[in-house]
Protein backbone atom coordinates (compact mmCIF):
# COMPACT_ATOMS: atom_id res chain seq x y z
CA UNK A 1 0.00 0.00 0.00
CA UNK A 2 1.38 3.66 -0.72
CA UNK A 3 0.02 6.69 0.47
CA UNK A 4 -1.43 9.39 -1.54
CA UNK A 5 -2.59 12.80 -1.01
CA UNK A 6 -5.48 14.25 -2.87
CA UNK A 7 -7.85 17.69 -3.48
CA UNK A 8 -11.62 18.18 -4.84
CA UNK A 9 -11.57 20.74 -7.72
CA UNK A 10 -14.28 22.71 -6.84
CA UNK A 11 -16.37 25.26 -9.36
CA UNK A 12 -17.18 28.08 -7.23
CA UNK A 13 -19.37 30.50 -9.56
CA UNK A 14 -19.50 33.41 -7.21
CA UNK A 15 -16.46 33.43 -5.47
CA UNK A 16 -18.14 35.80 -2.70
CA UNK A 17 -21.14 33.48 -1.66
CA UNK A 18 -18.20 30.61 -1.32
CA UNK A 19 -20.74 27.72 -2.61
CA UNK A 20 -19.31 25.17 -4.51
CA UNK A 21 -19.94 22.36 -6.66
CA UNK A 22 -17.11 19.34 -6.76
CA UNK A 23 -16.34 19.23 -10.65
CA UNK A 24 -12.64 16.72 -9.84
CA UNK A 25 -10.18 15.31 -8.21
CA UNK A 26 -6.56 15.02 -8.57
CA UNK A 27 -4.64 12.57 -6.83
CA UNK A 28 -0.79 12.27 -6.18
CA UNK A 29 0.96 9.42 -5.40
CA UNK A 30 5.01 9.56 -5.05
CA UNK A 31 5.67 6.34 -3.99
CA UNK A 32 4.70 5.06 -7.84
CA UNK A 33 5.04 8.17 -9.50
CA UNK A 34 1.63 9.12 -10.06
CA UNK A 35 -0.16 12.24 -10.54
CA UNK A 36 -4.09 11.90 -11.89
CA UNK A 37 -6.90 14.33 -12.35
CA UNK A 38 -10.54 13.15 -13.31
CA UNK A 39 -13.11 15.58 -14.00
CA UNK A 40 -16.68 15.70 -14.50
CA UNK A 41 -19.07 19.19 -14.58
CA UNK A 42 -22.93 18.62 -13.96
CA UNK A 43 -23.95 21.82 -15.67
CA UNK A 44 -27.34 21.94 -14.06
CA UNK A 45 -25.74 21.38 -10.79
CA UNK A 46 -23.37 24.66 -11.28
CA UNK A 47 -25.63 26.58 -13.32
CA UNK A 48 -28.16 26.08 -9.84
CA UNK A 49 -25.26 28.19 -8.08
CA UNK A 50 -25.15 30.85 -10.84
CA UNK A 51 -26.98 31.05 -14.15
CA UNK A 52 -24.71 33.07 -15.76
CA UNK A 53 -21.69 30.41 -15.15
CA UNK A 54 -19.32 29.92 -18.56
CA UNK A 55 -19.27 26.41 -18.11
CA UNK A 56 -16.71 26.43 -21.19
CA UNK A 57 -14.34 28.34 -18.59
CA UNK A 58 -14.58 25.64 -16.12
CA UNK A 59 -14.09 22.77 -18.73
CA UNK A 60 -11.22 24.79 -20.30
CA UNK A 61 -9.69 25.06 -16.70
CA UNK A 62 -9.90 21.48 -16.04
CA UNK A 63 -8.80 20.49 -19.38
CA UNK A 64 -5.45 22.69 -18.35
CA UNK A 65 -5.34 20.87 -14.11
CA UNK A 66 -5.23 17.63 -16.35
CA UNK A 67 -2.44 18.97 -18.82
CA UNK A 68 -0.55 19.81 -15.88
CA UNK A 69 -0.62 16.60 -14.33
CA UNK A 70 0.50 14.78 -17.78
CA UNK A 71 3.14 17.29 -17.78
CA UNK A 72 1.79 18.96 -20.87
CA UNK A 73 1.22 22.55 -19.64
CA UNK A 74 3.82 25.07 -18.69
CA UNK A 75 7.09 23.55 -20.36
CA UNK A 76 9.40 25.89 -19.15
CA UNK A 77 8.16 25.76 -15.63
CA UNK A 78 11.05 24.07 -14.02
CA UNK A 79 13.37 26.25 -16.13
CA UNK A 80 15.69 28.85 -14.26
CA UNK A 81 15.90 29.15 -10.17
CA UNK A 82 12.89 30.67 -8.26
CA UNK A 83 12.97 33.13 -5.35
CA UNK A 84 12.05 32.03 -2.12
CA UNK A 85 11.94 33.61 1.27
CA UNK A 86 14.93 31.96 2.62
CA UNK A 87 17.08 32.58 -0.89
CA UNK A 88 16.97 31.18 -4.64
CA UNK A 89 16.62 27.58 -5.45
CA UNK A 90 16.28 26.02 -8.94
CA UNK A 91 12.51 24.97 -9.89
CA UNK A 92 11.71 21.59 -11.18
CA UNK A 93 8.89 20.24 -13.22
CA UNK A 94 7.92 16.81 -11.51
CA UNK A 95 5.04 15.72 -10.52
CA UNK A 96 5.38 17.14 -6.46
CA UNK A 97 5.52 20.49 -7.95
CA UNK A 98 2.70 20.30 -10.15
CA UNK A 99 0.59 18.44 -7.57
CA UNK A 100 1.59 21.48 -5.37
CA UNK A 101 0.65 24.40 -7.97
CA UNK A 102 -2.82 22.24 -8.08
CA UNK A 103 -3.44 22.67 -4.38
CA UNK A 104 -2.31 25.58 -4.07
CA UNK A 105 -5.21 28.16 -2.80
CA UNK A 106 -6.52 30.90 -5.76
CA UNK A 107 -9.53 33.02 -5.81
CA UNK A 108 -11.01 31.33 -8.69
CA UNK A 109 -14.12 30.35 -10.53
CA UNK A 110 -12.29 26.51 -10.40
CA UNK A 111 -10.50 26.34 -6.77
CA UNK A 112 -9.04 23.75 -4.65
CA UNK A 113 -9.96 21.86 -2.01
CA UNK A 114 -8.10 20.47 1.14
CA UNK A 115 -6.38 17.92 0.77
CA UNK A 116 -6.97 14.50 2.18
CA UNK A 117 -4.69 11.84 2.25
CA UNK A 118 -5.16 7.86 2.07
CA UNK A 119 -3.39 4.55 0.90
CA UNK A 120 -4.03 2.63 -2.30
CA UNK A 121 -1.84 -0.20 -4.46
CA UNK A 122 -3.55 1.12 -7.25
CA UNK A 123 -3.53 5.14 -7.62
CA UNK A 124 -5.40 5.29 -11.16
CA UNK A 125 -8.30 2.65 -9.23
CA UNK A 126 -8.62 4.87 -6.32
CA UNK A 127 -8.81 8.40 -8.53
CA UNK A 128 -11.47 6.93 -10.55
CA UNK A 129 -13.28 5.70 -7.15
CA UNK A 130 -13.03 9.05 -5.50
CA UNK A 131 -13.95 10.69 -8.96
CA UNK A 132 -17.08 8.91 -8.19
CA UNK A 133 -17.81 9.42 -4.36
CA UNK A 134 -17.06 13.13 -4.81
CA UNK A 135 -17.97 14.47 -8.11
CA UNK A 136 -20.79 12.20 -10.26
Amino acid sequence: MSPYQYVTLRCVPRVEREEFVNVGVVLYCPEQDFLGARTHVDEARVRALHAEVDVDAVRAALAAAERVCRGEAHHGFGIGVRATSYGVREARDDNSTRFGFLKAPRSTVVQPGPVHGGVSDDPAATLEHLLGCLVL
